[in-house]
């Protein structure tokens, strides 16, 4: 079967709600986040979503006004970044060992996401006269980060936080005992406070290609 290139045309359809959604080089929908591209002496037509929300999975389909018409489809996922500490919501550490939290963000929307640490709503200063202080991260599909505080002392208790710009950030309230024991801290209250993490979706741009086939 021969294709007249010249002059048939590429349509983007949304399966979700059989809406047509580009044509050619023209939007048919209201939402101004998609957006259709094509640049000329190409065999390209893209589909741009501004910002996907995760509502916005699914099937989408690039047709070909040919006759028969012909119908390519791409199965969608948008998913949000993970900011999380792990381990438990809620650390206890001997005076004097070494505070160990380790931070990872998953579905980073930036190549190599900037992680923020603070305590207790201030940003850490890895040049403060304590000293010990030290930050090691590790980039890549998931990028982590590991905050080490050496020679853990009463004034490094309390909330400790780790963020990506325009995500929440994960949190975890570290407690230096003295010789206590973790459960006397927590006498005639129910059990350990958890800490939510939420997840928000980052200002992306997909872009859905259908080429020519020859």
């Amino acid at each position: 079967m021969q294709i007249n290139n010249k002059n048939a045309k590429v349509s983007w359809v949304r399966h979700r709600d059989i809406h047509l959604l580009t044509v050619g080089r023209y939007t048919y929908t209201s939402d101004q986040r998609f957006e259709a591209v094509h640049t000329p002496h190409t065999e390209d037509w893209t589909l741009r979503i501004r910002y996907p929300q995760k509502r916005d999975s699914g099937i989408y389909e690039c047709q070909i006004s040919t006759t028969p018409p012909i119908g390519h489809f791409v199965f969608l996922t948008v998913v949000e970044p993970i900011t999380k500490i792990i381990g438990s919501p809620e650390l206890f550490i001997n005076m004097g060992s070494t505070i160990n939290l380790t931070c990872t963000v998953l579905f980073s929307a930036e190549i190599h996401p900037n992680i923020i640490w603070s305590r207790n709503g201030e940003a850490i200063d890895f040049d403060s006269p304590r000293g010990g202080i030290s930050l090691v991260t590790e980039k890549g599909s998931i990028t982590t980060s590991r905050l080490l505080i050496q020679n853990a002392d009463r004034a490094d208790s309390g909330l400790y936080a780790c963020a990506q710009s325009k995500t929440n950030a994960a949190s975890v309230r570290v407690h230096i005992l003295n010789g206590e024991h973790p459960a006397a801290m927590y006498h005639g209250r129910g059990s350990l406070r958890r800490l939510s993490k939420k997840l928000v979706s980052l200002g992306l741009v997909i872009l859905l290609t259908f080429r020519y086939p020859t």
